[in-house]
């Protein structure tokens, strides 16, 4: 069963979402909280051809879990945020003012059992999920999708450097050049004051401000203070993240916590999806095959979600 809701964190900011709850209900159900990985997304993540978002929230349904998904602010007012607040926008106002309103949405519907609503982040939303939790989320337990412990500077780095390997020699020299200028960028950030950071433009329309903050909410802090249940999924051919860097992080902080799980998934890619090419660069290619997330993944959560 679907139902349109809005998400409204801030009136000046209305959210078209979709509330998923399954078919029968005897009973009041769990819930998840969907966050949206890097870039402006829809509520159900579209990728490419794909759309992780809306495939787990209908594979929940079956199992008997509730799910919020909406579309993330900078999709419907990416020009508008830009204009408003320029380079004083952060995770704040982008991502987690609206994860929290979406918990608190799905705690007061009263077909749902608000002990148990747990969050859904993807990539940068498994990032932030312990800070989002922290700030007000106040969720049953965290699974995070693909999420890193290292700074973006570090992933967007390891991309690059990445992607510079499989050029064509010929375009090495010039790409190497830009990545040496971005890492001056980013080594700059440290020392700058919180004025400057929100004058400087980075990329795109990112200022070093957006990074900046980051770095003042530490996620491996959140993480490690953490005492409520994680679940940390990735698949082994995920070139956006990596599992000796990031997974393998995850396993390492979580390892004397009581309630923790960490699993990896073999032939899976950064959605959750069967990696075609398994390469940087011919990522969009593969994410414009039109697939679904693997069944394991809905089953696992499933499992997961009721088991604690």
């Amino acid at each position: 069963m679907i139902e349109q809701v809005t998400v409204i964190a801030n009136a000046s900011y209305p959210l078209e979402g979709i509330l998923t709850l399954p078919d029968s209900q005897a009973i009041k159900v769990p819930a998840v909280v969907f966050v949206h990985g890097s870039g402006p997304l829809d509520k159900d993540e579209t990728i490419g051809a794909n759309k992780p978002f809306r495939d787990l929230a209908e594979g929940l349904a079956k199992k008997g879990i509730a799910s919020l998904r909406y579309d993330k602010r900078t999709y419907t007012y990416g020009k508008q945020m830009i204009q408003e607040l320029g380079g004083s926008l952060t995770v704040e106002e982008e991502t987690i003012q609206d994860a929290i309103f979406a918990s608190r949405m799905l705690k007061t519907d009263p077909r749902v059992d608000a002990n148990r609503v747990f969050m859904i982040g993807h990539s940068l939303g498994g990032m932030l999920a312990p800070r989002i939790d922290a700030e007000g989320g106040d969720f049953a337990g965290l699974v995070i999708l693909a999420g890193t412990l290292r700074t973006l500077e570090e992933v967007i780095i390891e991309q690059n450097e990445v992607s510079l390997k499989q050029l064509d020699e010929s375009q090495r020299e010039m790409a190497s050049q830009q990545i040496q200028a971005l890492k001056d960028k980013f080594d700059s950030i440290t020392g700058m004051s919180e004025e400057t950071a929100q004058q400087s433009l980075l990329f795109g329309a990112v200022y070093a401000w957006y990074l900046k903050e980051m770095h003042q909410h530490p996620v491996k802090e959140y993480l490690s203070n953490i005492n409520k249940p994680v679940f940390v999924l990735q698949g082994d051919k995920d070139v956006q993240v990596s599992v000796e860097r990031d997974f393998n992080q995850y396993q390492a902080i979580l390892k004397d916590h009581p309630n923790a799980s960490c699993k990896l998934y073999p032939g899976l890619n950064h959605l959750f999806m069967k990696a075609i090419y398994g390469t940087l660069k011919d990522i969009w290619e593969e994410y414009n095959v039109p697939q679904t997330v693997d069944e394991t993944i809905i089953e696992d959560i499933a499992k997961w979600i009721q088991s604690v």
